[in-house]
């Protein structure tokens, strides 16, 4: 069997992909999978999609920005007329060649000529998307899939008759492992609770500022276990050993990047996570039964993240501050709070473990399953 997989090349939608090839992986022997990836060049995304077997293609891929000056205008004009008719053709003869059972769309601007190609030549095509609020890419691809997998209950503006709700995938390895080993890896050393405080790419320099501003009367009350970013580690390093006392800084514990391996210890240990709201991080947080705050990216597309953060905060899992509102006293004041009500904490952990569809990635393998030719 043969599947393609296309999305927009950014953490959300690889990891994903690899929750599903590794579902598949098990339906299927590995001698009668092929698995392929076309999408924009993203050299980190690569590099897991390799490491899981899958062969990646690199198409052109061009998007149309919505903010307006002359140097977005200018670059949308060179896409539409160059970019993405280029990768439409690029990606018509790979998947001309490849020829696969069926297409799996995560969906996002680098999948727009996997799909397209796929269309032109007859290719069944499915699309997953990950928010309550599509993006403009997933709202055009719609048109041409059979079927969109969603992970939120009133996902906005898809055709009721195309929708099936599962949840987004997530890799069920990321939530497992033996207590005493992630104890021993952090070298945690105090009875404080733990607090897990997830950067990412978008936006993290902002939570990493404010962390930095309340740290020392953070670490008070617990330990931390924070990612900061790559790009932001040097930086909050520098800024964290200015703020906070030499005896206080074994319970700090910071993190460029939290690896797979990294991350499941750490999320068996923490009894709060706080985390932007990509719909990938909550479902991971909400498998791992974790209650949590979540600071959604103000200004996201379609302002996705604060409408997942609040759909995911009707089901009573977590708390939603908005970076409005995220100021030292009161991210303090609201953290002192929760730990000061243990049955809310774990009433939260409780209904966050009862949101999450730990299946999702399961169901869509077996839906791709059933394309197969063999």
């Amino acid at each position: 069997m043969k599947i393609l997989f296309t999305g927009g090349g950014t953490g959300g939608h690889i990891v994903p992909i690899i929750a599903v090839a590794r579902e598949l992986r098990k339906a299927y022997p590995q001698k009668k999978l092929q698995l392929a990836y076309l999408g924009p060049k993203d050299e980190f995304g690569s590099v897991l999609l390799s490491q899981e077997g899958i062969k990646v293609k690199k198409v052109l891929a061009g998007k149309i920005r919505r903010y307006f000056n002359w140097k977005s205008i200018l670059q949308n004009i060179l896409d539409v007329l160059f970019k993405i008719p280029l990768g439409i053709i690029q990606a018509f003869f790979s998947v001309f060649f490849l020829s696969p059972d069926v297409i799996f769309s995560k969906g996002g601007f680098g999948s727009i000529p996997g799909v397209i190609a796929g269309k032109m030549l007859f290719v069944p095509i499915v699309l997953h998307e990950s928010d309550v609020a599509p993006g403009a890419a997933n709202k055009f691809l719609s048109k041409f899939v059979s079927k969109v997998f969603v992970s939120f209950p009133k996902t906005e503006y898809f055709s009721l008759k195309k929708i099936v709700e599962i949840g987004n995938p997530i890799r069920r390895e990321v939530m497992e492992g033996p207590e005493e080993e992630a104890k021993d890896f952090f070298k945690l050393s105090s009875d404080k609770p733990i607090i897990l405080i997830l950067g990412g790419s978008q936006g993290s320099q902002r939570v990493n500022d404010k962390i930095l501003e309340v740290l020392p009367q953070l670490l008070e009350s617990f330990e931390i276990i924070h990612q900061c970013g790559e790009r932001n580690f040097q930086e909050v390093k520098a800024g964290a050993r200015v703020v906070i006392e030499q005896e206080q800084r074994k319970l700090y514990h910071l993190y460029p990047f939290l690896k797979e391996p990294e991350l499941r210890k750490a999320y068996i240990l923490v009894d709060l996570v706080i985390s932007r709201a990509g719909s990938g991080i909550i479902f991971e947080i909400a498998a791992a039964g974790k209650p949590s705050v979540l600071i959604p990216l103000p200004g996201s597309a379609q302002n996705h993240q604060v409408k997942n953060a609040y759909a995911y905060a009707r089901t009573g899992t977590c708390v939603v501050i908005e970076e409005t509102n995220f100021t030292p006293h009161f991210f303090l004041e609201r953290l002192k709070s929760l730990f000061a009500d243990p049955e809310k904490l774990r009433e939260m952990a409780s209904r966050a473990k009862a949101f999450s569809k730990p299946e999702a990635a399961k169901v869509i393998a077996k839906y791709l399953c059933s394309f197969s030719k063999d």
